[in-house]
């Protein structure tokens, strides 16, 4: 449960702001994505995060995996990776944490 603290404040102050960021901004997410893109400098920055949420979106499928916990388990985490990149695996970090099975196994 202690390993699910840190995720949980990361997870909390991070949703919030990106909450607050949505609700001030004058474009969506899509359009928003669209003008990163159109820039070299910026879609190099966003491509980057791209491979990183690809490589923790393996990292949770193959934990998932390993717990022997079914893709649907997993799923939904993944989903939200590809949406909002750092949320999908501080959420996955969070709810693992405070699994039960999962704090039964360690010392």
């Amino acid at each position: 449960m202690r390993k699910a603290v840190l995720p949980l404040v990361v997870l909390v102050a991070f949703t919030a702001y990106t909450a607050f960021v949505m609700s001030q901004a004058d474009q969506s997410l899509i359009q928003f994505g669209i003008e990163l893109m159109s820039s070299l400098d910026t879609a190099q920055v966003v491509i980057d995060l791209y491979i990183l949420a690809a490589l923790a979106s393996i990292w949770m499928y193959q934990d998932n995996k390993s717990r022997n916990k079914p893709f649907r388990a997993v799923a939904p985490y993944i989903i939200i990776t590809a949406i909002f990149v750092s949320i999908g695996p501080l959420l996955y970090l969070v709810v693992r944490g405070f699994s039960k099975e999962h704090s039964a196994g360690e010392t």
